[in-house]
């Protein structure tokens, strides 16, 4: 098949092409492979959700399963991710699997290419009371009926499925479904002029555009958005879906956060693609409000249960933060695009602060049980829609287990990006890999203890000397800087310096503080880079204007946020930041991990590991210690 340039400048490195070796990561994709993948595919089949392909294409009979219109996409989901583990780990039986699954989802698609099992079974019955139904016809609600969604996340495991394969059997069923869309929807008299209720088909449709080179999707993906807001075509869903004004005219992240940032990545590949300035203006403004208005110290979005949303500007409660697992990982796709489209180091910051605190928190340590939401602080006792002070084996609605299915083992990408003759090392991964610049294969050795220790050792080898360009990104906490816009502060700047060395030869960092480490040099058959960030424990402040944690600080180390649980801690109202906090690698504890002890006795671990040993209080941000003045 013809496959188009995607057309961003900067350009990941293949997974297939990364060995993650890491002491921290590993651990964390194997337990998704080896058991959330087996875990949620039994889930799916006792809650009918692979049922009800098979009902849908008459092989069964019944009624549609399932709580959800949006059930199919765990299905998908899964084969994505499934998929993601099978480029960087080959697995035959796990392939052939997957063949059986793809070969149930085609016996549920219709004739022309439709696909939404609840509306196949039942058109009139559909199994959430809250989806609109007049009379049972295809699109009538597609406010809320998802048939848009369900496409986009088939569209986006299909894409996956075949570059992981090489097979078209799950292609061919997306393209199939893509045609009919193109039939369907559009600006031309006769078609449909309405957009998703919830956005993702629109990046969907760029991936498959990008593997088949037809033209038609990357035009209804563009169509999809660019008629976003626009009242003239279709009754508005309003800002909840943002569907209240054009997509391009739109300057403040607002309603459900995850429909929104799955829209904003999109909106940057029609930047990217089409080269649109209004476009890249308009992601521009809703990045800078998000992240210095709207985001948690934890990379989290959406402070809001109602309508799982984003609320208005330095709207950040704890107790009640909303903060889904899966806006998270859209918050991830959405930065990287950017970092993609631009080379900024403050993409990959946000990248790692999500990453580390605000996505891997929706996953247990033994990978069968998962925060929906993920609050900065719990009592205990309060609890909300799929929140709750205990993770849970599983939802109703069980997006975010799927969706951490699908996200985790395609981590490795994050690590290292190229152009043209600049290689660029973003994430802190101990990793194998391999990299061609200017026709010639660099192997990469990248050794470290991060995030628990600061040091970083890269070896590169190649057969021959070459000039390039090494780009290797200075995390922003080790600038001093806890988020892009000055929304959080460190209390204390932290006055040692990262340091690069090569050969005895040590860089300190660049005085213009681009966040990155820059060498252009000739390279040597075997080069060896020291790196080394300082890490100390800091403690952070919010500015003003954010009410909820006046008079609070929390507590980092490195790149990660710590949190004070019950079990650790007894008695929650008189805790108080001590003066001082000494770390200690506690590999008894969680699977191993660095533990802050104050002089107090009180005791922090890393935000994403609380809730793994029974339910209790918990809190991020913690009250200031008058005695110390703090």
């Amino acid at each position: 098949m013809d496959k188009r340039e995607t057309h961003y400048p900067i350009q990941p490195i293949d997974i297939r092409n990364v060995k993650i070796t890491d002491s921290f990561w590993l651990p964390i994709i194997q337990r998704v492979q080896q058991k959330t993948i087996a875990y949620a595919l039994q889930k799916s089949k006792d809650e009918g959700r692979i049922e009800n392909f098979l009902i849908a294409g008459g092989m069964m009979e019944g009624e549609v399963r399932g709580a959800m219109p949006f059930d199919d996409t765990d299905v998908y989901k899964i084969i994505e991710g499934a998929s993601n583990s099978i480029i960087s780990s080959p697995d035959k039986q796990l392939e052939v699997l997957l063949d059986s699954l793809i070969a149930i989802i085609a016996i549920g698609q219709e004739e022309d290419g439709y696909l939404t099992t609840w509306r196949t079974i039942n058109p009139a019955k559909p199994p959430a009371d809250w989806v609109q139904v007049k009379q049972g016809k295809r699109w009538e609600s597609l406010s809320t009926s998802h048939e848009l969604y369900n496409a986009g996340h088939l569209y986006e495991a299909a894409a996956v499925h075949y570059k992981a394969t090489s097979k078209t059997n799950f292609l061919d069923i997306a393209v199939k479904n893509a045609d009919l869309m193109v039939t369907t929807f559009g600006k031309v008299k006769g078609k449909i002029h309405s957009v998703p209720g919830h956005q993702i088909i629109e990046t969907g449709l760029i991936k498959l555009y990008l593997i088949t080179g037809t033209r038609d999707y990357l035009e209804l993906s563009k169509y999809f958005l660019d008629n976003r807001g626009n009242q003239h075509n279709h009754v508005l869903f309003g800002s909840y879906a943002q569907d209240h004004v054009p997509a391009i005219q739109q300057e403040e992240v607002v309603g459900h956060a995850v429909r929104a940032v799955y829209m904003y990545a999109g909106m940057t590949d029609i930047a990217a693609i089409y080269q649109d300035r209004n476009y890249r203006d308009a992601v521009d403004k809703l990045w800078r409000n998000m992240v210095t208005k709207k985001m948690y110290i934890t990379g989290g979005i959406g402070a809001r249960p109602e309508g799982e949303s984003f609320g208005e500007n330095y709207e950040l409660p704890n107790l009640t933060a909303y903060n889904e697992t899966c806006a998270a990982i859209g918050s991830v796709y959405w930065n990287n695009r950017l970092f993609n489209l631009t080379g900024d180091t403050k993409y990959n910051d946000v990248i790692e602060r999500t990453l580390y605190n605000g996505v891997i928190s929706g996953l247990s340590q033994d990978g069968s049980k998962f925060f929906y939401p993920n609050a900065l602080e719990s009592d205990g006792i309060y609890k909300f829609n799929y929140g709750s002070c205990s993770r849970q084996p599983w939802f109703d609605c069980s997006c975010c287990p799927t969706n951490l299915i699908r996200f985790i083992p395609s981590v490795p990408s994050l690590i290292y990006a190229k152009q043209k003759d600049t290689l660029y090392v973003n994430q802190f991964i101990s990793n194998l890999a391999q990299v061609v610049l200017d026709g010639q294969i660099v192997h990469l050795e990248l050794q470290t203890k991060y995030p628990w220790e600061g040091h970083i050792k890269l070896t590169m080898r190649q057969e021959a000397e070459a000039e390039f360009t090494l780009k290797v990104r200075i995390p922003g906490w080790s600038r001093n800087e806890v988020l892009p816009g000055g929304l959080y502060h460190y209390s204390v700047a932290m006055k040692d310096h990262p340091v690069l060395s090569i050969g005895g030869e040590s860089l300190s960092m660049p005085a213009k503080n681009s966040g990155y480490f820059v060498i252009t040099r000739k390279w040597s058959k075997e080069e060896v880079i020291n790196i080394h960030f300082p890490m100390q424990t800091r403690k952070v402040t919010a500015i003003d204007l954010v009410k909820a944690d006046q008079g609070k600080m929390a507590l980092e180390h490195g790149p990660l946020v710590y949190a004070f649980e019950e079990v650790d801690n007894s008695g929650v109202d008189d805790l108080a930041l001590d003066e001082q906090y000494h770390v200690r690698y506690n590999d008894q504890m969680l699977n191993g991990m660095n533990v802050l002890t104050g002089s107090s006795g009180r005791t922090a671990i890393p935000y994403y590991a609380w809730s793994n040993r029974g339910e209790g209080w918990m809190k991020v941000w913690i009250s200031r210690s008058e005695q110390h003045g703090l």
